[in-house]
């Protein structure tokens, strides 16, 4: 993110945007690759490709914020990786974590990892490393330090299936297992914030929070979410959850959270009243059935649709519930974008 984009981001955020409308979209590996023209590997093992893409993205897409920016990362293997887990690569696909935990009992065992050394971590700090005088040459910087949430992370070590079943069965080894994740977990954005002190902002991607009820959204995930975001003072604090939200969104600002990208199925008018006034928004067209599968007249009048709906629309950047899924066209972003932009 340039400075103007970081300060719009913040205004946003704060409450000082009295301007334009805002978009953005969360980008990665799902999308890039495809719409770049390379396969998943090549994007994952060449510092050069990596950069190229995003580099064309900014310049395609110059008038809208891509979060995190220049997001290094290995799909869902990156934090899997440091606790061990085999990482399975495929050439056109996001590559895939083997579990590593077959019985809770294996938690007692277990250890926290050190971010500087193990797993895929360090190769995405020297990929930073490697690319931040060019990435500063285009007038960028990195912003962001990144993570998966405890239970998505968890989620992977075990199996969905497994955790959730262990949740309400196992509650002790579980909360042990968690403790030990967020711990790695704040010692790893402490270590990008570390090496970028230009990072002032925190990102937590857990889809495994739409999966439980309230009384394990208290115990399970909030302190343990509220934690990690106060692992160093940032500016932005934001979430990821587009699986369902009306249990949880009601627990965002006491995570900490003030920037919330949610899931299409719920309305904004929904999740802001369940959020507060205080938390800022991203979303919310529908991304893979909308975005992606729509032609661009369809996508202008899902777009008008959304906006209009929309009661009060300060705190909001225009996005999609989620991230930017795959196969999601060049015409289809610049429709949505000249929709908002038209409309608001």
């Amino acid at each position: 993110m340039t400075d103007a984009q970081w300060k719009l981001l913040t205004d946003v955020v704060h409450g000082r945007h009295t301007g334009d409308p805002v978009t953005g979209f969360i980008i990665d590996s799902p999308w890039i690759p495809g719409w770049y023209g390379v396969t998943h590997l090549e994007f994952y093992a060449s510092d050069r490709v990596w950069m190229d893409a995003y580099r064309k993205v900014l310049e395609t897409f110059p008038d809208t914020l891509f979060l995190p920016g220049f997001w290094s990362e290995y799909g869902m293997c990156t934090e899997p990786s440091a606790f061990g887990a085999k990482c399975i690569w495929k050439k056109d696909q996001m590559p895939h974590a083997d579990r590593i935990i077959s019985d809770v009992a294996q938690i007692a065992g277990m250890k926290i990892p050190d971010p500087s050394s193990d797993g895929l971590l360090p190769f995405m700090i020297q990929r930073l490393r490697t690319m931040q005088p060019e990435i500063r040459d285009m007038g960028h910087e990195i912003r962001f330090a990144i993570a998966r949430g405890p239970l998505n992370i968890a989620s992977f070590l075990m199996g969905t299936s497994e955790l959730m079943l262990a949740i309400m069965l196992q509650p002790e080894e579980i909360h042990r297992l968690l403790r030990i994740i967020t711990d790695f977990t704040v010692a790893w954005v402490r270590h990008q914030k570390a090496q970028f002190p230009s990072i002032d902002g925190i990102l937590i991607l857990d889809d495994i929070v739409g999966f439980i009820a309230e009384p394990e959204v208290k115990a399970f995930a909030v302190p343990y979410i509220k934690e990690i975001f106060s692992a160093f003072d940032a500016q932005i604090k934001f979430f990821h959850n587009d699986a369902s939200g009306l249990v949880s969104t009601p627990f965002v600002a006491e995570m900490g959270v003030n920037l919330y990208n949610f899931s299409f199925e719920h309305s904004i008018n929904d999740i802001r009243e369940l959020a507060g006034p205080d938390v800022a928004l991203l979303g919310n067209l529908p991304p893979r059935d909308v975005l992606a599968a729509k032609t661009p007249g369809e996508i202008e009048s899902a777009t008008r649709k959304m906006v209009e709906e929309v009661k009060d629309t300060s705190r909001i950047i225009w996005s999609c519930g989620g991230g930017m899924p795959q196969d999601v066209p060049t015409e289809n972003i610049r429709a949505f974008l000249q929709t908002v932009k038209t409309v608001s």
